[in-house]
């Protein structure tokens, strides 16, 4: 885990190694000042020696001045390492997420993602602050204060190992305790962050459905368990503090005690024995920064563990050995394919699968919700490997291609449309950054959505709220295909892309596509009969098989389900959701 954090320290190592460094010198600046004054006080007050004490007191003034200065550096040095190390992190993240296929996706949510990226990093970056200063300061200036005090008096330090595993055992005891209980926290703060995400995503249905009492009490619900497990940890962990304090105030009252008495024996000197108490300070105090660093340790180790799962998670999609560069044409072939989402042979969405579509033909797909509709397509520009058998495209296995080559070649317009913030010309662009307006506005003519935009006020320049939360659910679909078709690729897959358009709209797009683009393979899942009954051929999907595959008037003829179908949409039912 170390070692995969480690490597997003990156180009700031040369800061991180430099903080604890200057820290060391802090710390070799603070021991010498008691020593000093002991000496001022032994040799200088107590003798009247006016001379010694001047002496001593500029060294002093010069000590100071270089623990500030290295103090300050160290500081600053140790601020710009851990912010750097925290954007390296999210920057890191962020692109191994961009590597990640869809089953990859699966595994986290997009909630837990965002926390990983935000709550955890941040715990991270302030642990490693700490380390790279507290965590080296501490350790030195114990070792370097009981060192002091063993040269001033070896009998009377020892008084310090009677305390030392009181504290110990106390720490490594709250670690155990505690660290379960942060684990558990992370993991609700992502269900929290779900709960966020779908309230502000589904707000209008929160309000239409007047359903803002019980969305309260669902938060208050997640929140409140928060709260109840960080206070458990923070009481558990409020019991570091107490027993800190015990073994520093027992500790400072047998020195006093024991100090005395050898005081009054001339056994020891009154500058010895303030050093001894300033020391004794500077070792409690680092033995309470250390408790520090172990507590915030036990915070984001497991933000770390978090983090570090997303890191180490790769693509379980890869080129082979020698990628295929070019996509001869858009003809597919599916053979004897079978696809399970999460690889088990048991749990099959997709079984037996045999279809052979030609290169420019329009197919159309129908079937039931829940028949792997848009599980079989998704196979085809491979944002899922095949379970068993395999998928051809332009008669080459889809895992012999280059991924982003064939993705170039296939454009999909998923179920779920989504637009980014931007212009409208920024939105189509996605499809070809390279794009001229003639050809943004030749798409746009194609998908039907060129007369509404020229409706707009700043036609293409139009901005586009987050989610395209300005334009209606049609126009936004309209869109999506503009910027697909802007690709020029050699497949487009429509995944009941034009369920919000009307029949006529649907018609003419249709009618664009067998005019405008005749050798592009054209798959298009509807609902609709209507939608795909002009197909060269339509298949019908059934509990994840091909029930059967015709046109439009055999399928009439020898088909069940799809006569069924056709019989309820077009005898006054309307649309049917099979």
């Amino acid at each position: 885990m170390i070692r995969t954090l480690a490597k997003s320290i990156g180009e700031y190592k040369r800061v991180a190694l430099l903080a604890p460094i200057c820290m060391v010198f802090e710390v070799l600046m603070e021991i010498i000042i008691p020593r000093l004054m002991a000496n001022m006080i032994d040799s200088g007050i107590n003798a009247g020696n006016m001379g010694y004490v001047l002496r001593i007191g500029v060294l002093l003034l010069i000590a100071a001045f270089l623990a500030l200065t290295f103090g300050v550096a160290s500081g600053t040095f140790a601020a710009r390492a851990a912010a750097g190390f925290a954007r390296n992190l999210r920057r890191n993240i962020y692109y191994n997420i961009q590597t990640f296929s869809f089953s990859n996706l699966d595994k986290f949510s997009t909630s837990s993602l965002v926390t990983r990226m935000t709550t955890d990093i941040m715990n991270i970056q302030n642990a490693f602050q700490m380390i790279i200063r507290m965590a080296v300061r501490s350790p030195v200036m114990l070792i370097l204060s009981f060192i002091m005090t063993f040269s001033l008096k070896p009998d009377l330090s020892m008084i310090f190992l009677y305390t030392l595993p009181v504290l110990a055992i106390g720490l490594f005891s709250f670690i155990g305790i505690v660290h379960p209980i942060f684990v558990r926290v992370f993991q609700t703060y992502d269900w929290l962050n779900k709960i966020v995400q779908e309230n502000l995503r589904g707000i209008r249905v929160v309000k239409s459905y007047v359903r803002e009492d019980f969305e309260r009490e669902k938060f208050q619900e997640i929140s409140g368990g928060i709260y109840k497990d960080f206070s458990r940890a923070e009481k558990i962990v409020a019991f570091n503090m107490p027993l800190m304090q015990f073994c520093v105030y027992v500790t400072l009252l047998l020195l006093a005690w024991f100090g005395a008495r050898m005081i009054i024996g001339n056994t020891f000197t009154t500058g010895g024995l303030m050093s001894f108490f300033t020391y004794s300070m500077q070792i409690m105090m680092s033995l309470m920064m250390l408790s520090n660093v172990f507590v915030m340790i036990i915070i984001s180790r497991a933000s770390a563990e978090r983090v570090v799962e997303v890191l180490r998670e790769t693509s379980d999609l890869a080129d082979g050995a020698n990628p295929v560069y070019e996509v001869k044409d858009g003809s597919i072939l599916f053979k004897d394919v079978d696809f399970s989402y999460s690889g088990n042979e048991s749990k099959l969405c997709l079984s037996g699968v045999n279809l052979e579509i030609k290169s420019g033909e329009t197919v159309g797909i129908i079937g039931g919700t829940g028949s792997s509709k848009t599980s079989l397509v998704q196979l085809i520009p491979r944002l899922y490997d095949v379970t068993k058998g395999s998928v051809a495209v332009g008669g080459l296995d889809v895992r012999g291609f280059d991924i982003e080559t064939l993705r170039n070649e296939v454009a999909v317009v998923l179920q779920k449309n989504v637009l980014f913030s931007g212009t409208i010309k920024e939105n189509l662009r996605w499809g070809n950054p390279n794009a001229t307006d003639g050809e943004m506005i030749h798409a746009c003519q194609l998908a039907q959505a060129d007369e509404f935009i020229q409706n707009f006020p700043d036609k293409y320049d139009t901005y586009i709220e987050q989610g395209g939360s300005n334009v209606s659910g049609g126009q936004k679909q309209r869109l999506c295909i503009a910027r697909a078709l802007l690709k020029k690729p050699k497949i487009l897959i429509l995944d009941d892309s034009t369920s919000a358009v009307d029949t006529h709209t649907d018609a003419m797009i249709r009618k664009a596509f067998r005019e405008e683009i005749p050798h592009t393979t054209k798959l298009i899942i509807a609902q609709r009969v209507a939608s795909v009954q002009d197909a060269d051929k339509i298949v019908v999907m059934d509990a994840g098989r091909i029930h059967a595959v015709g046109t439009h008037d055999e399928l009439l003829k020898t088909d069940s389900i799809y006569r069924e179908v056709f019989n309820s949409q077009t005898k006054g039912s309307g649309d049917f959701d099979l």
